[in-house]
């Protein structure tokens, strides 16, 4: 009987343990970015990132206002990204989920035949968090020397 009781007092411990609370400030974790090589305004880069908040705030409805962050490492600043509201809006939630983001295709800035770069990026939720900021692998840009005269 000793042996019944324990077992479910175990159980019912075991089965009222919380579920781990998400920091506010949102984090993100790199699943890829790619192709890894590319012809000048040619494909676009695609960046996979996984985010977690926990209080559900990333994402804004006005779309002239910014949230994700890519800095290519050749340029001195980031081009910003809207994204849209990822939880109903005043829902304080916990959130996790995978973005996708198609970014502009890139360029060249010298005269050389290749340039390699890498692209860092960051989210920031409506309170102002900013996340963690990931790194990609080197990806290669290629002159298109079909388009040269």
């Amino acid at each position: 009987m000793r042996t019944v009781i324990a077992i479910l007092l175990v159980g019912l411990l075991a089965s009222c343990r919380k579920e781990a609370v998400l920091d506010p400030v949102p984090a993100i974790t790199l699943v890829s970015a790619g192709p890894q090589q590319v012809l000048a305004f040619g494909e676009p880069v695609v960046l996979r990132f996984t985010y977690a908040d926990g209080d559900g705030d990333l994402g804004t409805d006005d779309p002239d206002a910014y949230t994700l962050w890519v800095k290519d490492s050749r340029l001195g600043t980031a081009d910003g990204y809207h994204i849209p509201p990822l939880a109903p809006p005043d829902a304080q939630v916990a959130i996790r989920g995978e973005l996708e983001v198609e970014l502009t295709p890139l360029f060249l800035l010298g005269n050389s035949g290749q340039e390699v770069m890498t692209y860092g990026f960051h989210i920031t939720d409506r309170a102002g968090n900013r996340s963690n900021e990931l790194t990609t692998t080197a990806i290669t840009v290629l002159a298109d020397t079909a388009q040269v005269p």
